[in-house]
């Protein structure tokens, strides 16, 4: 396989891929059309500081076949540690932009995760946005930790449905966790894409485009589930800053970590 995002740089505690937005399109379609094993982060601020919390998560995430810049403030942080542009790959959008690839070149997808309600609100919106897209299944397994037997009866309801991309959403770090245990015993590349499938299920409205690009995305989400939200982006957003600014700090003059 060609790998066209090679170099991975660390932010804080995760090893982020480098590279375009759309050579890392034409990665993921080429696992695809192979149906090669393999599971796909999306990095943000949260998984960024659940990595630094816990070695363990740190450890499956830097060992994902790809692990890419999702939020603007991974974009910020490659510029100002590396002095390098790097592209946003966002979950949201890449999702949206594989389907139209997967329609493209004839490939299946398949859904993980969520709700029944989410998964046929999503699976009605994509087959409006892409018309004969192949839908090969989709699944919402039961709300709590699953059993050996369940995930069993997942792996094998997703192979044989014989589909060429499998999106996850589980949230984290619940879906990184269960892509980096089975990733190996799927055929198809696994995309861990989170609250992408509420947004295009249309059942939570996303950021204007002012605030996804000025990195205040998470700020919209916050006011709309403050309740759930307010520990991970009030706590967890400062103390990204705060290592954030130790980390450029220690780029500059040279310190050790």
């Amino acid at each position: 396989m060609l790998l066209l995002i090679m170099e991975r740089k660390e932010i804080i505690s995760l090893n982020i891929n480098t590279g375009s937005y759309n050579s890392a399109i034409s990665e993921i379609i080429d696992l695809a059309k192979k149906r090669i094993s393999s599971y796909v982060c999306f990095s943000n601020v949260h998984m960024i500081i659940e990595g630094h919390k816990n070695p363990e998560f740190k450890k499956l995430v830097n060992n994902s076949t790809f692990s890419f810049p999702d939020g603007m403030p991974l974009v910020f942080a490659f510029k100002a540690l590396y002095g390098m542009k790097q592209d946003r790959i966002a979950g949201i959008d890449f999702m949206m932009d594989a389907l139209k690839e997967c329609k493209k070149k004839q490939l299946s997808i398949f859904l993980f995760g969520s709700t029944t309600l989410v998964l046929e609100a999503l699976s009605k919106n994509i087959s409006k946005t892409f018309p004969n897209l192949i839908i090969a299944g989709k699944l919402s397994p039961p709300f709590k930790e699953f059993s050996s037997s369940e995930n069993e009866l997942f792996i094998q309801t997703i192979n044989n449905s014989g589909a060429n991309m499998v999106f996850v959403s589980l949230g984290c770090p619940k879906q990184e966790m269960w892509m980096a245990k089975h990733y190996d015993k799927i055929k198809a590349p696994l995309l861990g894409v989170g609250a992408a499938f509420e947004i295009h299920a249309k059942l939570i409205k996303r950021a204007p485009v002012w605030m996804q690009k000025t990195g205040l995305e998470w700020l919209y989400r916050f006011i709309q589930e403050p309740g759930r939200l307010w520990k991970r982006y009030m706590v967890t957003n400062s103390l990204f800053v705060f290592l954030l600014i130790k980390e450029i700090i220690a780029v500059k003059f040279k310190f050790k970590k």
